[in-house]
């Protein structure tokens, strides 16, 4: 369905730059500037990902938009081409083609290209404030970022005051956070008005989060706001909890209705800027047992052995890496089911769909060949399960990660996060390491378990809600 506020897309080529973006665009030397994955097989370089940031294509543009999250500030970092490139997508913004409305992958609800262009804008300025040592980037980069910060601002103003709301508060989140920069302090006091009336009041968390802290690093009284932001997360808990209660009765329906009633928290998955709360408190420093063996994989079954729990030998199995959150092997996240088939040389073995409405959705497809199951959200790749027994060996920092023992994966992986509570458990005791995108599932061979790892996008962290329940059953 076409929003009618979308503009007609049908006679607009694809990939054509309005002319400032363009002028950046072409004076930029893409191929000296990498991205996190510059060169990985099947994952594409900057000049493709901005080329397609206004396809005609709502799917490409889609995939675009998570790419510029992916690839250019992949772990809340900086690389050489993530500031060229935000200078290209500013010059995006007044293109009547941004207006174009869709569902995106960090945010909840529909809405423009342009609000979400603002966003990732505001997520590359909350990363350009903080310092090398907070692991951002490597020092040329991070300064590269900072000295766009005001062509940056020049080209965001103006949105401050759009008629669309989402448009607005991207840009004030995105300009507030911009103002860190020296040459921009005589713009604080415009913003600062907005910033509590807008920001302070909006359903996005991560918005509320820019408002209390950049009100503060402006000197200003946020008091109230703190005291605000503490109890409406108190009334959620409450609410929650009594929502859960099987015996609550009258009250557990009280607090379901309320539930429903609050606005969405549309703030990305994983919101950038919590690292500067979270250097607000001391973190105690506790003493770290010795790192464990890395695991090893099982050697796999005799030659010439065909029974039903045959696991496949070191030299069967294909070898494969992973980069969190950008791809594992060929496959990379927000590949489609025929972007799939072609890189693997192979059709899905079974694929099962879903029924909403009228609507058929893909959920997963296997790939016995390869040995791993795809599975999907609207459409397009958000984790990737390789089979522990005939699956790819993908490796971790030359240590493997498929067909091991479980337990020694775990204790292995715990010294791997890089961040405390990174780590959790799903409702089966699977360990899930949010820092990864990884997920560490057994999966049944004869009398024995082994690992069955996944590969996950944010959202796929939940593995109650995210996974289908034909993979809960595999065995």
């Amino acid at each position: 369905m076409i929003n009618e506020m979308t503009p007609d897309l049908s006679g607009a080529p694809a990939g054509s730059l309005p002319p400032r973006a363009q002028a950046e665009f072409a004076g930029t030397a893409w191929e000296e500037l990498p991205h996190v994955c510059t060169g990985r097989h099947g994952v594409p370089d900057t000049p493709d990902v901005l080329d397609a940031v206004l396809a005609v294509d709502p799917a490409r543009r889609v995939r675009a938009v998570g790419d510029l999250y992916r690839l250019l500030l992949h772990q809340e970092r900086v690389f050489p081409a993530t500031a060229p490139a935000a200078l290209v997508l500013a010059g995006l913004l007044d293109d009547p083609r941004t207006l174009a409305e869709d569902r995106w992958e960090r945010r909840a609800g529909r809405r423009s290209l342009r609000a979400e262009l603002l966003n990732w804008l505001a997520s590359f300025a909350d990363i350009a404030r903080l310092d090398v040592e907070d692991g951002v980037g490597a020092a040329q980069d991070l300064a590269a970022a900072r000295a766009a910060r005001p062509a940056l601002h020049d080209r965001i103003v103006d949105f401050c005051d759009d008629d669309d709301p989402l448009v607005r508060e991207a840009a004030l989140a995105a300009s507030a956070l911009l103002s860190a920069d020296p040459s921009l302090a005589s713009s604080v006091p415009r913003y600062a008005p907005a910033v509590r009336e807008v920001l302070a009041e909006s359903a996005d968390s991560y918005y509320r989060w820019i408002a209390r802290d950049q009100l503060a690093a402006w000197d200003e009284d946020v008091t109230g706001l703190v005291a605000a932001e503490e109890e409406r997360r108190a009334a959620l808990d409450r609410a929650g909890s009594l929502a859960e209660d099987p015996f609550g009765g009258r009250e557990q329906e009280q607090a379901i209705r309320w539930l429903e009633e609050q606005p969405a928290d549309t703030a990305a998955p994983e919101r950038l800027g919590r690292r500067r709360e979270d250097r607000t408190l001391p973190v105690p420093v506790a003493p770290r047992e010795p790192v464990p063996e890395p695991p090893v994989a099982t050697v796999g079954s005799e030659a010439g052995y065909r029974g039903p729990w045959r696991i496949a030998r070191e030299e069967e199995r294909a070898e494969w890496t992973f980069t969190p959150y950008v791809g594992v092997g060929p496959l990379h996240f927000g590949m489609t089911l025929e972007e799939i088939t072609c890189v693997l040389g192979e059709g899905p073995a079974v694929s099962s769909y879903s029924h909403h409405g009228e609507d058929q959705q893909l959920d997963y497809a296997d790939f016995a060949e390869s040995g791993i199951r795809a599975l999907f959200q609207q459409g397009r790749l958000g984790c990737v399960a390789a089979d522990a027994l005939t699956g790819p060996q993908v490796r971790l920092d030359a240590a493997p990660l498929t067909g091991c023992a479980p337990s020694h994966v775990e204790d292995w992986l715990v010294h791997c996060t890089t961040r405390p509570g990174s780590l959790a458990y799903s409702v089966a005791g699977d360990p899930v390491f949010a820092d990864l995108g990884l997920a560490i599932r057994s999966q049944r061979a004869g009398d024995v378990v082994l690992t069955r790892p996944l590969f996950l996008l944010h959202d796929w962290l939940d593995l109650w809600h995210a996974l289908p329940s034909e993979e809960w059953n595999y065995s």
